[in-house]
Formats: structure tokens, C-alpha cells, sequence
């Protein structure tokens, strides 16, 4: 009944727990807040004061929303129409590229000092620097403050695509850590079931689904891939008010009030059978907090395994390109030379 997949993983799990490296138990936080919105060094501060509080509560693992430093710009439009493109817009890029993160920057050093200072494993949502184009991704930085990884979203929504570039197969990680295996998939990159697929396959175990859908539907769809791929899910959202943003935030009028909800978080955690076991919290900034035993995972494959004995790969097969896909590739030609 049980697949050769699932054998392997339960002994890989016996092991490490018989040999000292491996926690089966731990708590997890998730944090539902604002940056202070396209102000690196003040959103740095606050990742600060919050990932304090989160392990102030005995957490070893702490999940930040999508886009946490510093901003995702719900309501902006950059100016853009078809065609055209406004010298306001243009300014509003400016300022939102100033605000990112350059992996070469102090801030980004801070962000792993924060890490290694509070002893934690630091999942966090930024908007990444590279040239004259941001990516939005997810970082993965160790308790001794190393960036164990990094995943850029590679399908950005909508007008998304207008401010961010595409990520590429060579940054979907699911990676060995003290808590278990982890990885990352952002906002609507959980509707392609195909990337999903490929997390499962690499035996992702604590699946942080950064977002900025603040909808009651979201609810549904972590639920679904906690069972589905028999794993804990951590959602975080932000919760964000008008006054969280510049004043000249050029959102409609209906926002104009500085208490106006921009975004309404959401934030919670799912079981591997599916059941909710923090939150959803909405209409107000918090951490949540969530018991996590990896013993639960195993009780899950029981009777369902997407890739082991529940999968027919008689039938289906899915390949992943796991290459990085540069726009320029320098070649060198090597010269005959005539030594006559």
C-alpha cells in the first residue's frame, strides 16, 4: 500500500529525530502588519520590533506577508494606460525602486543580523533589486543570519506585471532546515497546480504562502493545499491602513480617510488535514501564533500522498525547468591562432 516515496520519507524523518537534528515540535508566527510603506530603513526597524515580539512568544519560525519590505502598492496605478505611460508614474517607479532591497545594501545586512540576533528562521516577503528591474520574492534567512535561499515569484498578477519582473525555475527551494522541510509559494502562484506539484515532490512540509489577497476565498484555497499536499500552511497578509502610506499615496477617494483598510489581512494556518489552527484575523494588526508537530504531516500521508502512492505516473508526468534563464549569456569563442 505504501509507496517506496513515503518509506524513504519516514525513515529520512526517523532519523533526524533519532540523531538530534531534526525538532518535531515547535511554534510558528505569523505576522500581520504594515511596513511603513516605501521607507526601507523605518520598514528594516519595524521587521525588527516584530520579529522581537514573535519570538518574545517562544517562536523559532516567522513568516512576513508578501512584499513586507517595503511596500506592495495595492491601489497605485504607475499612470499607465494602453499606450501611454505619465511622468507621475514614472515618479511613483522612482520612488517605489528607491524603497526596494539591494542584496548589496546595508539594509539587506540588517535584515540578516535580525535573523541571527533573535536566533530565528526568518521567512520574509521584499522586493528585490537587481539592475532596473524588482522582482517580488521571498527570502529564507537561518538562525545564524545566512540566506539559505531565495524564491522570486515567477508569475506576477495582472498589473503586478507592469512593476515586477518574472522569476525563473531556478529559484523554487524547498529547503532542509532544524524545523523541517521549507518553502515558499506566493499569493496566486498557488492557483497553478503545477507548481504545487513540484513543491510536493521536493517534500515540502511547511509551506508559507505570503500574499496580498485579503479575500474570504483565499481561506478555501490554503485549506486545499494543506490537504492536498498533507503539509502545514502558514498565510500571511498584510494589514494596511491608509495612514501606513505616504500622503500623497494616489489611491481613490474612498481611501482618502487615514483609518481607511487598504488591506485586510487574513492571516492564518492550516493543518495537513485541512483544519484551521490559527486565526483567520482580520480588521486589525497582529502576530499569531500556531504549535506546530511534524508528526501530523505523517499521520496525513496515511491516505493520501499527491506524489507517492496516490500519484499514477503511468499516466501523468510533469518535467520542471529548473535553469536560470538569463536574457544575455556571454560565450567565449575560442581563436584559432596561426603559429606559423
Amino acid at each position: 500500500f505504501f509507496s517506496q516515496n513515503l518509506y524513504y520519507y519516514m525513515y529520512y524523518i526517523v532519523v533526524l529525530k533519532f540523531f538530534g537534528s531534526f525538532k518535531m515540535s515547535f511554534k510558528a508566527a505569523v505576522i500581520q502588519d504594515s511596513p511603513v510603506v516605501f521607507n526601507l530603513a523605518a520598514t528594516i526597524d519595524k521587521v525588527e520590533t516584530l520579529t522581537n515580539k514573535a519570538i518574545s512568544n517562544g517562536a523559532e519560525l516567522v513568516l512576513f506577508p508578501e512584499a513586507f519590505v517595503s511596500a506592495y502598492p495595492k491601489g497605485l496605478d504607475f499612470g499607465a494606460r494602453v499606450g501611454q505611460r505619465s511622468d507621475k508614474g514614472r515618479e511613483d517607479f522612482r520612488r517605489y525602486y528607491d524603497s526596494s532591497l539591494d542584496f548589496k545594501s546595508k539594509e539587506y545586512y540588517r535584515l540578516l543580523g535580525i535573523a541571527k540576533k533573535y536566533k530565528v528562521l526568518l521567512v520574509i516577503g521584499v522586493i528585490e533589486r537587481d539592475g532596473g528591474t524588482l522582482y517580488c520574492t521571498v527570502l529564507f534567512i537561518s538562525k545564524k543570519g545566512e540566506l539559505l535561499e531565495k524564491h522570486r515569484k515567477i508569475m506576477p498578477t495582472a498589473m503586478e506585471r507592469l512593476i515586477w519582473g518574472f522569476g525563473d525555475g531556478s529559484t523554487m527551494p524547498v529547503i532542509d532546515t532544524e524545523l523541517g522541510k521549507l518553502g515558499s509559494v506566493i499569493c496566486w502562484e498557488n492557483y497553478m497546480p503545477m507548481m504545487r506539484m513540484g513543491m510536493y515532490s521536493k517534500g515540502i512540509e511547511l509551506y508559507c504562502a505570503p500574499t496580498a489577497d485579503d479575500r474570504e476565498t483565499w481561506i478555501s484555497t490554503v485549506q486545499h493545499i494543506a490537504l492536498e499536499g498533507r503539509c502545514f500552511v502558514f498565510s500571511a497578509c498584510q494589514y494596511l491602513e491608509r495612514k501606513d502610506c505616504p500622503k500623497d499615496y494616489a489611491i481613490d477617494d474612498s481611501k482618502k480617510n487615514p483609518k481607511s483598510v487598504i488591506m485586510n489581512g487574513g492571516s492564518c494556518v492550516i493543518s495537513p488535514l485541512g483544519k484551521i489552527i490559527a486565526g483567520p484575523i482580520r480588521n486589525k494588526a497582529e502576530i499569531i501564533f500556531a504549535d506546530i508537530d511534524l508528526n501530523e504531516i505523517i499521520k496525513g500521508k496515511y491516505d493520501f500522498d499527491a506524489v507517492g502512492h496516490y500519484a499514477r505516473p503511468d499516466i501523468f508526468e510533469l518535467n520542471i525547468n529548473e535553469r536560470s534563464n538569463n536574457s544575455v549569456t556571454p560565450q567565449k569563442i575560442r581563436k584559432n591562432i596561426d603559429k606559423k
